[in-house]
């Protein structure tokens, strides 16, 4: 097929994110809830499917530092490191921490609810292990809004 068949193919879906893309800009309220829920119900997603052998929380961690890789090479070689970290490290101070222990919170459940599924005399510990989860969880949400609000507000300032 040809590259502009497959525009014809996706064209409504480039224009529906192209409108998200107007929509969600910088220095916009609207942008920082999008990109706070976002989040949000990526590690709410992982953190409920995580008894599926831990693969959610798994693939999360290792995506989304193969991303941060992959970008930062990229970003590195076509502006500067200095460019590539004054776009990371404004939000990414709360938000790394906040995947790391929202996924981890997710690893813990999940592993404990395959112990408790294999171990009839552990399940007790799965309710116990739950709620504390939840408390790390809810800490990895907390998190997440000052990253959002930085990313929204202070980092498209240093990239310009």
């Amino acid at each position: 097929m040809k590259p502009a068949g497959i525009v014809n193919l996706f064209s409504e879906e480039l224009y529906a994110l192209e409108e998200l893309g107007n929509f969600l800009g910088p220095f916009q309220a609207t942008t920082a809830i999008f990109i706070f829920f976002k989040n949000v119900f990526a590690l709410l997603f992982s953190f409920i499917l995580s008894p599926i052998l831990c693969l959610f929380p798994i693939l999360a961690l290792v995506l989304n530092g193969s991303l941060i890789s992959f970008i930062s090479v990229i970003v590195t070689q076509q502006e500067s490191l200095g460019f590539l970290l004054s776009g990371l490290l404004p939000h990414g101070i709360f938000e790394i921490p906040a995947l790391i222990i929202g996924e981890a919170a997710a690893l813990s459940f999940g592993a404990m609810a395959i112990i408790a599924l294999i171990s009839p005399k552990r399940r007790n510990l799965l309710l116990p292990n739950l709620k504390q989860n939840l408390k790390y969880l809810l800490l990895a949400f907390v998190l997440l809004v000052p990253a959002a609000i930085i990313e929204t507000f202070v980092t498209p300032l240093f990239l310009q």
